[in-house]
């Protein structure tokens, strides 16, 4: 029996950074396992940014209705086993090691075609889809690591579609303009399968909505199909109400900050009354507690009371907006105190200079990972005010944190396997300052 260290060991060793487009891998591999993926009760979702808290949205609304729910998200923030989970729970560890036992000599087979190895992602998707399958969920929620249209989780055959939105995020990958990312989003919605969005972009709605009627597929879009009134924000949330053709829901609250992720709540909505007009029965008076449960880590999320600390993983131009936009929102007139580390291949100028519309003194460190910037090259790009260069992050945060005063709010942000490492520290108490 394999050892859950050499399991995880063997998957990393794959090309994990390497996107090689198209699905004959996958779908060489789902024919040898004898097509879990057709087997599954499948949301598929994609999107730029706003995917993980969508899902994590929906399956609390559906977990609420005494559902079993399988999520495949990515990336992980604190262990690799969360990102293919059973009702929020990550695979044990000796479930992934006896799945790996059984993708390895297939990968290794595959290797020796024309089609070439398996990468990374299209391992662990094929180890999502057998798992689930074996475990006869009632749904499963998968998101796409890139891109749709060649996405590895694009041989599902779902009960409905959903893209978040469309940002300029894996542009060296997707495309240069706003249309073909979209055109690569779009890439997720099946014949006569509805296709749920909050694109707010004409050029690129119009690119769905045609891909929508090629595939004869319902198209429900937030402010046409579907509406979401936002209330109020307060200390605990963000308070709104929920509408379509069908119902309107009364007063609702998310725990989660900012109002992208308003839209986020109204798109996990707006699916389960989806699978409710297919049949699933889903009571809406359960809407109400899924709601208020949701919790997704690193986004817009206090670990600390004293100083006030926020980490959140706002790693490309959009993201970083609905950063400020929540920190105008929630944190308005008081002085915010920055500590931020990137990856090279993000529009760091850009993401930054958003940034100084509300901070003033930054701290930039980096971090051990391959791509990562050093806090020297990050602070050529800053345009804040007061740019401290500190190389160690824990050096960074703690000098960060003693020039916070009272009514401060230290922000912790940049790239997301940054805050996962971070948020670590602040789990395990190893900040000891």
């Amino acid at each position: 029996m394999m050892k859950y260290e050499e399991a995880i060991e063997w998957i990393h060793s794959r090309e994990k950074f390497k996107v090689k487009p198209g699905l004959k891998r996958m779908t060489w591999m789902m024919e040898r396992l004898n097509h879990p993926e057709q087997t599954l009760n499948a949301v598929h979702i994609a999107g730029t940014n706003g995917k993980g808290s969508t899902v994590s949205f929906l399956r609390h609304i559906l977990q609420e209705q005494k559902f079993t729910v399988g999520t495949f998200t990515s990336p992980y923030i604190e262990r690799f086993n969360e990102r293919i989970s059973v009702n929020g729970t990550p695979i044990p560890d000796h479930s992934l090691a006896f799945l790996v036992e059984i993708i390895k000599p297939l990968a290794e087979e595959l290797a020796q075609t024309p089609l070439g190895e398996p990468t990374e992602f299209e391992i662990i998707t094929a180890m999502a889809m057998l798992h689930f399958s074996e475990l006869q969920l009632d749904y499963v929620l998968i998101e796409t690591g890139l891109g749709g249209k060649y996405d590895s989780t694009n041989i599902l055959a779902p009960l409905v579609s959903v893209i978040t939105n469309i940002g300029h995020d894996h542009m060296n990958i997707l495309g240069n303009t706003v249309e073909e990312i979209a055109e690569e989003k779009a890439g997720i919605i099946k014949p006569e399968v509805p296709i749920i969005t909050a694109v707010k972009q004409t050029e690129a709605l119009e690119v769905i909505a045609h891909r929508a009627k090629e595939c004869e597929s319902a198209l429900y879009c937030l402010g046409e199909a579907f509406h979401v009134e936002h209330l109020k924000s307060t200390e605990i949330g963000e308070s709104f109400i929920f509408s379509n053709q069908n119902y309107t829901s009364p007063e609702l609250l998310s725990r989660m900050k900012g109002q992208h992720q308003v839209e986020n709540v109204a798109l996990a909505i707006q699916t389960a009354e989806q699978l409710r007009a297919i049949g699933a029965n889903v009571r809406r008076e359960k809407y109400i507690d899924g709601i208020r449960r949701t919790f997704w880590p690193a986004r817009f999320e206090k670990v600390r009371n004293n100083p006030l600390t926020i980490i959140d993983g706002a790693h490309n131009e959009e993201g970083t907006q609905a950063l400020v936009n929540t920190l105008k929102r929630h944190y308005d007139g008081r002085n915010i105190i920055l500590v931020y580390a990137a990856l090279e291949d993000k529009p760091v100028s850009k993401m930054i200079n958003l940034l100084s519309e509300v901070i003033k003194t930054a701290y930039m460190t980096t971090f051990d990972f391959p791509r990562a910037l050093s806090a020297k090259e990050l602070a050529d790009y800053s345009s804040i005010t007061v740019t401290k260069v500190v190389e160690d992050e824990q050096e960074a945060i703690k000098q960060a944190s003693l020039n916070v005063g009272k009514d401060d709010v230290l922000l912790i942000t940049g790239s997301l396997y940054f805050i996962s490492k971070i948020r670590k520290f602040f789990e395990s108490e190893e900040l000891l300052w």
